[in-house]
């Protein structure tokens, strides 16, 4: 694993899905002749936007101050001796990530609800686009005003990264979040494609999950890149424990569900500590592999006491504020915190905790710009211009 920052980005808000339980109407109410009854519809789970926020603040920290090489470059020293006693704690901040899929797999479940391919792809193109597309070229004109600190990318390059397919292209990254959005990607066109297009179910939702479970085993036994690089099973289970979450959330623990979580862990925390555990030399970052494994649990409980509705009492408005923030924040907060850190540190001559607390600011005041002017107006707008019109639809019936 890379362990840079994102997750990814955050999906859509998380509302609870009331008025879309099509799927939960179907005959039967046990399980096993039809769709099991929703137990929980409708609400809002603010306390998912406080671990979104809390995912990012953690990949942050470590990409200001538990992270080297061009970070290093803006300090003009290594944090782990700026930072002595905090950088060692801020190096397991990447694991934030992971915090993100987990939600990722819970929130694409209930937001997908009822609905259909064509709005759930909609959705997501609307939800993704506008900031990251603003994000690259804020990130662009920063290399070109300090390419010592961003290194500046040719033009066809630049161009690809508008795609946010520049991983599978072999092209380097304008943010270094990509690969994770990459990662968001590829689970959004598996889950819809698989799921989505026949209706979102209990039991389409459980028979994805247990057949990618299998597949993630059986691609670390074939060790082929194409297959790696389809089921990517360092992160999948991550998402698959989301998924089996959502489905506790929405209609009650049983066996088969805690199953999925509980082999979703055992494969996840393994992942996770091969991915991360490399011991270097003397005074580098090392990762504790009990330290990443005590993260990833704690990360799975926190999901599990959402999914059942321990959480319920974090309703404040304003972690719905911090949750929206946070994709807008992910994108720009690497690339331009190192060149607001450069600044504030090297420039300015200002110790090493306030350059944090203001680059923090800045970059949540260029997360609230982004969202403000960017995603509120133009992802309706991106989300209504890619909807096929009755009258056009007719048109390719009638052409067919």
């Amino acid at each position: 694993m890379t362990t840079t920052s994102h997750v990814l980005p955050p999906p859509s808000t998380p509302r609870g899905d009331a008025g879309a339980d099509a799927g939960a109407r179907e005959a039967g109410a046990d399980g096993s002749g039809g769709e099991r009854p929703a137990r929980r519809a409708g609400g809002r789970l603010r306390a998912l936007d406080g671990l979104r926020a809390m995912a990012a603040l953690a990949v942050c920290s470590y990409h200001y101050m538990g992270k080297g090489q061009q970070v290093a470059q803006s300090w003009d020293g290594s944090p782990a001796h700026i930072f002595p006693t905090l950088s060692r704690a801020a190096t397991y901040g990447s694991l934030g990530v992971q915090l993100f899929f987990l939600i990722s797999g819970f929130v694409i479940c209930m937001s997908s609800w009822g609905k259909s391919l064509g709005d759930f792809f909609r959705s997501r193109v609307a939800r993704l686009y506008p900031a990251y597309w603003v994000a690259i070229c804020v990130v662009t004109a920063a290399s070109l005003i300090m390419p010592v600190v961003v290194h500046h990318l040719r033009s066809d390059e630049i161009l690809l990264n508008l795609t946010m397919f520049q991983q599978p292209m072999g092209s380097p990254r304008v943010l270094g979040v990509d690969w994770t959005l990459w990662v968001e990607l590829k689970f959004y066109i598996f889950f819809g494609l698989f799921v989505v297009w026949r209706g979102v179910t209990y039991r389409r939702v459980v028979l994805f999950c247990c057949l990618w479970t299998v597949a993630c085993v059986f691609a670390r036994v074939a060790d082929n890149g194409l297959v790696t690089e389809l089921v990517f099973r360092d992160h999948a289970p991550y998402f698959i424990a989301g998924l089996a979450f959502y489905l506790i959330h929405r209609y009650g623990s049983d066996w088969l569900l805690w199953g999925i979580v509980v082999m979703s862990f055992l494969l996840a925390q393994r992942y996770s500590v091969t991915a991360l555990w490399h011991p270097g030399p003397q005074g580098a970052f090392v990762h504790n592999p009990y330290v990443i494994q005590a993260i990833v649990a704690v990360w799975f409980l926190l999901i599990a006491a959402i999914a059942l509705g321990w959480l319920g009492w974090a309703n404040w408005k304003w972690l719905s504020v911090a949750g929206a923030l946070t994709y807008p924040f992910y994108l720009v907060h690497e690339h331009m915190g190192w060149f607001a850190i450069r600044i504030f540190h090297r420039g300015m001559g200002i110790g090493p905790y306030p350059t944090v607390a203001l680059t923090l600011a800045c970059m949540l005041g260029l997360a609230w710009l982004l969202h403000t002017f960017v995603e509120k107006p133009f992802g309706p707008r991106l989300k209504r211009s890619l909807k096929i019109s009755e009258a056009r639809q007719a048109l390719i019936r009638g052409g067919r």
